[in-house]
């Protein structure tokens, strides 16, 4: 049986509900070029993939000026990064029930680091995360397993000691591939061509309490 010690989680579609805030700074860069903004309904399912997958989104992915469409989104994000950005439904109260019952957890996200730490700090989070690994701490990104392994680590924890939760087939494999219990987090961002329940997840969640039982059961 395993003893499950560590949570980690990915950061966008997953822990925070970041897409109003991104699909905010999409549709500045889309308005600043005199382009129409779009449909949140259209670019949330794309938020999980970052910001280039979000530029491509608005304008292509062979547009001459996609470079400075991509600065100019990150810049605004940055500015703006926690205007509207929460955890999700039921997350807060997982956290406090993971602390109470003496389970750590963390964050690996392919977000960089100068995204990732501010928006930890607006959450109020940082100080209570055993570990936070952004897409640029290593020089491996997920689907590497790596940044699971290098958190893992960090939280004191063996691999087959945590469970990864995650909104993109990305993640599952990252998890799988580290030998972790994944598991997906179908309130995220997942689109309507996706199929999750192939990705290979031990489960498959609609809501974050929805993991005290999967822990249980394999604790």
């Amino acid at each position: 049986m395993k003893n499950i010690k560590t949570v980690l989680f990915d950061l966008d579609g997953t822990l925070a509900d970041t897409a109003p805030d991104l699909a905010a700074a999409l549709n500045h860069v889309l308005t600043k070029h005199n382009c129409s903004p779009l449909p949140y309904e259209k670019i949330r399912p794309v938020v999980s993939h970052g910001g280039m997958a979000l530029v491509t989104l608005g304008f292509g992915k062979e547009h001459p000026q996609f470079d400075t469409f991509y600065e100019e989104l990150l810049d605004h994000y940055q500015a703006n990064i926690a205007n509207e950005t929460t955890l999700f439904p039921g997350m807060s109260e997982l956290l406090l029930q993971l602390e109470n019952d003496n389970i750590n957890w963390g964050v690996v996200t392919n977000k960089p680091a100068w995204l990732t730490d501010p928006l930890m700090d607006a959450l109020n989070l940082t100080s209570r995360a055993a570990t936070i690994v952004s897409g640029d701490t290593l020089e491996q990104r997920k689907p590497h397993p790596a940044p699971l392994l290098h958190a893992c680590h960090q939280a004191g924890s063996r691999a087959e000691e945590c469970l990864y939760i995650g909104d993109a087939e990305r993640d599952i494999e990252a998890g799988n591939r580290a030998g972790m219990t994944s598991i997906v987090a179908c309130f995220g961002y997942i689109a309507e061509t996706d199929s999750p329940e192939n990705w290979g997840a031990h489960s498959l969640i609609d809501s974050p309490q929805a993991i005290i039982p999967i822990i249980q059961s394999l604790s």
